[in-house]
């Protein structure tokens, strides 16, 4: 009886499971290279352990598919249930269950599936918490004493930067904090390069900056780690990144975004002729409207002044006029007004006046007041008018002689 050597062609040679399935592995995977397929996403999951399962189909066939932990930070985004994918990778056997998979290690979707929804997702988290709102925005410094600038010490856009701003401003000064701006650790480069700037915190503006590329050359800056680096950063930032139609994530978190580094450099400092011609018109103009001021106020003064004087002139002559009806009035009330008429007033021997007749007696001496002089007189004779109540007796008005009759004759001399 023969018996064959040739592996699993008889009982005697029997293969192992795990020889066979290692095998098929084998001649999968050399007879396949990494190709890319394309199918409709189905069943799609997520384990805890970072992998993703699901099956890609067409009208007739199905293909099982994983993407391992370490290949999930190479595609923007999980795939949706339904979508349409492209998928690159290698054909395998996975030993354990005997089952062909397929091992995915990059994917797109038609059009822009997978880049926009990842775009999508991130833009929300960061509008949720309140990242995306225009009040939060600073406004540029207008005068920036240096500038930082985070970016490819190798790249074109550093160049363009350097040169603009040297070209508007000499004397401001530029930093350069370098940075990977593609690749798998383009994302923590640039948050540890915005960690940087944030800590230094001596810049007085920063800008982010990269040349144009392809949708994936520009993806780091599209990472939600990178926008949230941005908007802490404690000094106002400048994006310019691509060209203008390319619009990033960071673009959005900025405190002003620039259509290219060129632009960048150029919202960032200002022409410093430009400022001088500004300060020299603004000064030329604060001392014309000086001199007009002064010119204005002291016009106004000299009007002033000559109201003021007017005013005084008139209140003196209002004054002067109320003085003199005073004066007047106070002249028809004189008693030398009544002596300059003609009249004369009887005073005692201590000055008294002597109004009424009963206040003589005879023999009393008296003083006639007149216009231009004293007579001094004695009363030889008082009569009294007894019709006419004479008025109270003055306490300096003299006593009747005991014995005298009350209105004797007498008379004057």
């Amino acid at each position: 009886m023969t018996v064959s050597l040739v592996p699993g062609a008889s009982p005697e040679t029997a293969l192992a499971i795990a020889d066979l399935t290692s095998a098929a592995k084998d001649v999968l995977e050399g007879a396949f290279p990494p190709l890319w397929v394309k199918g409709e996403v189905t069943n799609f999951t997520a384990h805890r352990n970072g992998h993703w399962y699901f099956t890609l189909r067409d009208r007739t066939a199905q293909l099982s598919c994983v993407v391992w932990a370490r290949d999930v930070r190479r595609i923007p985004a999980p795939p949706d249930e339904g979508m349409q994918v492209m998928a690159r990778g290698q054909l395998s056997v996975y030993a354990a269950r005997g089952q062909m998979q397929f091992m995915i290690s990059a994917m797109e979707a038609e059009g822009e599936g997978l880049w926009r929804k990842q775009f999508e997702l991130t833009r929300a988290a960061l509008e949720k918490d309140g990242l995306l709102d225009p009040a939060r925005r600073r406004a540029l410094p207008r005068f920036p004493r240096r500038v930082a600038v985070v970016t490819s010490p190798d790249g074109a856009a550093l160049h363009d930067i350097v040169s603009v701003i040297t070209r508007r401003n000499a004397k401001v000064e530029i930093v350069v904090v370098p940075a990977a701006v593609q690749g798998e650790t383009a994302p923590e480069s640039l948050v540890a390069a915005l960690d940087r700037v944030a800590r230094w915190r001596d810049a007085d503006v920063l800008i982010v900056a990269r040349g144009g590329g392809s949708r994936e050359d520009l993806w780091a800056f599209n990472d939600e780690r990178v926008a949230r680096a941005i908007a802490a950063c404690p000094i106002p930032t400048i994006s310019g990144i691509g060209h203008e139609v390319d619009v990033t994530i960071a673009d959005l978190v900025v405190d002003h975004r620039a259509a290219t580094p060129s632009a960048a450099a150029e919202a960032a400092v200002p022409v410093l002729a430009e400022v001088t011609a500004t300060v020299r018109a603004l000064g030329e103009a604060i001392r014309a409207a000086a001199v007009l001021r002064v010119r204005d106020a002291s016009r106004e003064l000299r009007r002033l002044a000559r109201d003021l004087a007017l005013r005084s002139e008139r209140a003196v002559e209002r004054r002067r006029a109320r003085l003199q009806e005073v004066a007047a009035r106070l002249e028809a009330l004189s008693p030398l007004a009544t002596l300059a008429r003609g009249y004369a007033v009887a005073l005692s021997a201590t000055g008294c006046a002597l109004p009424s007749a009963a206040l003589f007696r005879p023999g009393m001496p008296f003083a006639l007041e007149l216009r231009d002089g004293r007579v001094h007189a004695t009363a030889d004779e008082v009569h009294v008018r007894r019709s006419t109540p004479g008025p109270p007796r003055s306490p300096e008005a003299p006593r009747a002689a005991p014995g005298a009759a009350p209105g004797a004759p007498g008379s004057a001399r």
